[in-house]
This record gives structure tokens, sequence and C-alpha cells, in this order.
């Protein structure tokens, strides 16, 4: 790679003073080589009593029957396939950080593409414990894949959206999996390194003889590309067909030609919030502030107002066709969803997806961390509004008056969704103890061009214009990581 000097109106992305590769290893690697803090232990006893309450109400349900849910004739999918879809919803962004923003050479994803990528693991899997529960015979799983006869006169039915379901969440899950682990290799390379014992031969396999010769990074550097091409068409994929579940029915409020974007939209919106959410926990509890900078914080921002505008103009937009459409039953559904006995949860998903991302114009708020934290916990609140919304609000009432009915989740419903939750954090918080949180690799890349220090160093010998540089320095006035007076040093 040839050296260049990045422009410096950019923003770091790299703050601190005397960052040094090796001081890179050290800082990323303090939650791995040493004990856990007592923050982590107390968010990991608490994840983990939620991964127990998970376990505790899935037995229950596989003991029982899924008549434990509070599930009856009209609504049948329920809180189940609400958190099945928010869960595969939280997972896209790993993947549209990892791989459209490498595509697009976008180096701000550096410091978040590795935790994001596990985010991404650990959602699909709490997605996929959901849809195995809805089974009611889960030992039958293997139903949904395409097996010759010799197993039996079942065939399954490809028209199906359920069907596609199984190999859109199957590939997406492998081929994240590996894009992640395929990632690590390098750093956990350099854990090999310098572990001794037992730790090293754990690492040493882990690491599949990673020697960091010129050849081995080529290929390294090949392979992330085309996991990267292959990745991309799934972000729009996985979510359109998950979509398709209710777009190619004849429900009321669900057979509508915007559900595949508007979802895919509502995915990464959702997706990214959760992103925000781990991280700057993360980043706080374990001192990556110089690695995950206010620039990171507020490109999130940035797509989170993005995102959210589309899913509010979805919102409108079926309102509007409900209107336009003249079919009365159409329009029935959506004034029943405005107006109707779950108005609170309609109104809900609108002031936490459309009305509060708007307040991330506002540059102040946009990079603070409290806000960005509060905000992006809203987001997500509001997304599982919208899945409520769309599932329960469609089917409690439906073409027959008589068959109106109202939903209300039993315990086990909400004892399984709060230890999905826990189970998620559970499984984050291992990973936070095992592996690096950050790419080390690819944060060591930006150190001679997008961190603070290089920066300066040009400043420092006369090579930026003036103004230029004064601009800079007012830059950083935002960063919680910059020291103010080094900058007014700087400037002085």
């Amino acid at each position: 790679m040839s050296s260049h000097h990045e422009s410096i109106l950019r923003e770091p992305l790299v703050t601190g003073e005397n960052i040094t590769y090796s001081k890179v290893t050290e800082d990323i690697l303090v939650p791995v080589e040493n004990k856990p803090n007592k923050a982590w232990w107390i968010g990991f006893i608490v994840s983990a009593l939620g991964a127990g309450l998970w376990v505790f109400a899935v037995s229950w349900t596989f003991w029982f029957g899924i008549g434990e849910w509070g599930l009856n004739k009209t609504v049948g999918w329920a809180w189940d396939i609400t958190g099945f879809v928010w869960w595969v919803g939280i997972g896209h962004a790993g993947t549209l950080i990892s791989a459209v923003l490498l595509l697009f050479r976008q180096n701000w994803r550096n410091s978040i593409n590795r935790s994001a990528e596990a985010m991404t693991i650990f959602a699909v899997i709490c997605a996929a414990t959901y849809i195995i529960s809805h089974m009611g015979r889960p030992w039958m799983f293997y139903w949904a894949l395409p097996l010759p006869n010799q197993f039996g006169s079942l065939w399954v039915n490809f028209n199906s959206p359920l069907v596609w379901d199984v190999f859109a969440i199957s590939t997406y899950f492998s081929v994240s999996l590996v894009f992640w682990y395929t990632g690590l290799l390098p750093d956990i390379a350099t854990i090999r390194d310098r572990a001794t014992g037992l730790r090293r031969r754990i690492y040493s396999i882990l690491s599949f003889g990673w020697n960091g010769s010129v050849k081995t990074w080529q290929r390294f550097e090949l392979v992330s590309l085309i996991l990267a091409g292959v990745s991309t068409p799934l972000v729009l994929s996985v979510h359109t067909i998950v979509s398709m579940d209710f777009a190619t029915s004849l429900v009321p409020g669900w057979h509508t030609t915007i559900f595949p974007p508007y979802f895919v939209a509502g995915a990464i919106f959702s997706g990214f919030a959760m992103v925000q959410t781990l991280l700057l926990v993360a980043r706080k509890v374990m001192n990556f502030e110089n690695y995950i900078t206010m620039f990171h914080i507020e490109s999130m921002n940035k797509i989170i107002i993005l995102t959210g505008s589309i899913v509010g103009v979805a919102y409108l937009t079926e309102l509007f066709i409900a209107w336009y459409s003249g079919a009365e039953y159409e329009q029935y559904a959506f004034l029943n969803r405005v107006s109707g006995p779950y108005w609170w949860a309609y109104w809900s998903m609108m002031t936490c997806n459309v009305f509060t991302p708007q307040i991330f114009w506002i540059k102040k708020i946009r990079t603070s961390i409290a806000w960005s934290w509060i905000l992006s916990i809203i987001v997500n609140i509001g997304m599982w509004f919208e899945r409520f919304v769309i599932i329960v609000t469609s089917l409690h009432r439906d073409y027959l008056p008589s068959s109106w009915v109202m939903f209300y989740p039993s315990w086990v419903d909400v004892c399984v969704f709060i230890g999905s939750i826990g189970l998620f954090f559970t499984l984050f918080l291992l990973f936070l103890r095992v592996l690096p949180a950050i790419a080390m690799a690819e944060v060591k890349l930006l150190l001679k061009s997008s961190s603070d220090q290089a920066k300066q160093k040009l400043i420092r010998e006369g090579k930026v214009d003036a103004g230029e540089a004064a601009y800079y320095q007012e830059s950083l006035e935002k960063y919680d990581s910059v020291s103010p007076r080094v900058a007014e040093y700087e400037k002085a």
C-alpha cells in the first residue's frame, strides 16, 4: 500500500498521544489478557440471570407446549414471531458495517466492525431459537430442509416464504460467521504470540497457522473482499425474504409491495441502534475512547437519521395507499392500528421510530454520548413495537367480527423475550473476554494517515494551510477523547 496523507479536514479516527502499534495491541487486549473488572462482572451476572430465565421459559414451552403462550386462534404468530423479526433486524448492521462499508472503502468501519459482526452472530442465534420454539415439535426442525424422499414422503414447499426464510437466514448466518472469523485470524495470531501454556495452544489452533507473511496478507485481503461481495446482497435479501412472510399473504395490512425495502431500512435502523447501545458502554468500561471516537458515534447517528426517515416515509406511504386504494378492509386495518384498542402500540412506534431520531439533526445531541445511548435504546424499543403492530393488530381483527379477539402475552412470552435479551448480552460479554472487541490489525492501518497525532505532526511541520489547521482544531472540540489543553497548545 503506498503511503499518502489524508486531508487535514477529515476528522481523526484514532485519537490520543504516543499511539504506536504496540500501544494499540496493549490497549485492545487489556480485557482479553487481564482479569475482568467489576463492571464486566456486574453485566455478566445480570445477563446470565436473564439467560437462565430464557432456559427456564423455553424448557417450560417444550415441556407443556406452545399453548403456554398467549397466542390464540386468531393471533397465532404473536410475540414469538415479533421477537424473531426483531432479532433478525438487529443482526443486519454487522454485515452492513463489515461488508458494504469495506467495499466502499470507508475507514471509519475499522474500529466498530468486529463488535458489530459478533452482534450479528449472536442476534441471529437468538432469532433462530424463536423459530425452533414456535415449531411445537422442535425435534422435527429438519423437515424445513430439502431432504431426499428416503426420509419419508415429505418434500418442502418451495413456494412458501417460510422455506425461503430457512435458506436465507442459514446462508446469512454461515457467511457472516466465516466473514467474522476470517477477520479475527491476524488478531488471534497476535494473542497466540503473547500467550503461554494452555492459552497459547488454544489460540494457536484457532489461528489456523497464521504466520503474517506477505502472501498470507494478500490472501486475507482477497478473501475478505470476496466475502464482502457475497455478504452485500445478503443485507438486502434476508430481511426482504422475511418481509415476504407477510407480503405474500392476503391479510389486510400485510399484503403490500412496500414491505421489502421498508423492512430492510428498518433492519439497518435497529441494527445500528443496537451497535450504539453496545459500543458506547464497551467504549467507557474498556477505555476504548481513543479508538471508538466521536466521529464513529456521529457517523452511526447520521445513518440512524437516514434510515429512520426512510422508515417514517414508509409508515406514511402505508397510510396513504390504504386510503387511496379504496379497499374497505385495508382502510379499516390501518384505522384500527391508529385508533383501535392497540393505538398505544402504534403511537409508541411512531414516537420512537419517526419523531425521536429527528432529534439527531441537532449536532449537540448527535455528538453527546448520553443522548446517543438513550436514543439508541428508544429506537430499538420502537422497532419492537413496529413488529408487534404489524403482526398483532393485523391479526386480532380479521374479516369476521365474530372472530375478533384481544391478544395478551402470558408470563412465558415475557420470560422468553427478556431471557433472549439476557442470552444475547451473555454471549456478547463472553466474546469481549476471549477475543479482541476491536480489529487491531485494521486500526493499525489508520495510525499514519487518519490518527490525530499524524495530523498534529503535519500541523507542527507546517505542511498544512493555517486556515485548514484552525478548522481541524475547532472540529476536535466535540471529541471527549482529545484533551482541550493539547489542542490549545497546538494552536499556540
